[in-house]
């Protein structure tokens, strides 16, 4: 944590999103849990969505649940995941295999994810690829409905946020907060609105830009090629 209350984020670059293997670093913005929402969960601060090696993310759908042992603790009690069915839609990040199955923990009390298994809502889903089809979520990674994005990230997914890998996102819990290099985005949404997922992570990227320094682009179209070079955001 920088002075001023600022944390300073890695930007993306996953995959090569394909994010999104495009440029995942983290998630999708994750928030702290209001007291009591997740019981004995808490997630850390939240993390701009700009894509981490091992991060598979993906559109997909629950079709099905059930709960599966796995494996058993250090007392030799079982452990209970649940597992979802899933019909994947499209891979922005993450094995050649499709992911067919999701794990997670049983309640949000232990960090666990809930799907609808109704097979008509879609996510973007963002967890840890565990290979051979699967992939681990918890209460505190990425998972929104689709229908939820806007426009713009839902571009982003499949490039923008790319464009961003080698930027730093500073993270701004309140004002005053300030950059302390250029190649650093300041992300106001907490210190502005108290919420993670404010117009910044909705309707804008952090992007690299030809001098090397880093700024906020706006849009779905793809950068001016002015804006790349000399223009301010």
């Amino acid at each position: 944590m920088n002075g001023g209350g600022q944390i300073v984020l890695s930007g993306c670059c996953w995959w090569g999103m394909a994010m999104l293997s495009l440029c995942v670093r983290d998630t999708f913005p994750r928030a702290r849990l209001p007291a009591g929402a997740g019981g004995g969960c808490a997630c850390a601060p939240g993390i701009h969505p700009s894509p981490h090696p091992s991060i598979a993310v993906i559109r997909a759908k629950a079709v099905s649940a059930k709960e599966v042992d796995s494996g058993n603790d250090i007392y030799g009690n079982p452990i209970k995941r649940i597992q979802y069915e899933v019909k994947q839609i499209k891979m922005f990040k993450g094995p050649d295999q499709d992911i067919e199955f999701i794990y997670t923990a049983p309640s949000t009390a232990v960090c666990g994810q809930p799907l609808d298994t109704g097979g008509k809502k879609e996510y973007l889903i963002a967890g840890k690829s565990e290979g051979d089809g699967k992939m681990h979520i918890t209460l505190c990674d990425l998972v929104a409905t689709w229908d939820s994005l806007s426009p713009t990230q839902k571009k982003s997914l499949n490039q923008r946020y790319q464009m961003g890998c080698e930027c730093k996102i500073s993270r701004c819990l309140s004002i005053p907060c300030f950059v302390s290099s250029s190649d650093e985005c300041l992300w106001t949404d907490w210190a502005m609105e108290k919420i993670v997922g404010g117009r910044q992570a909705k309707h804008y990227a952090c992007i690299k830009r030809s001098d090397g320094s880093c700024a906020w682009y706006r849009g779905m179209a793809p950068p001016k090629q002015e804006f790349l070079d000399i223009e301010d955001p």
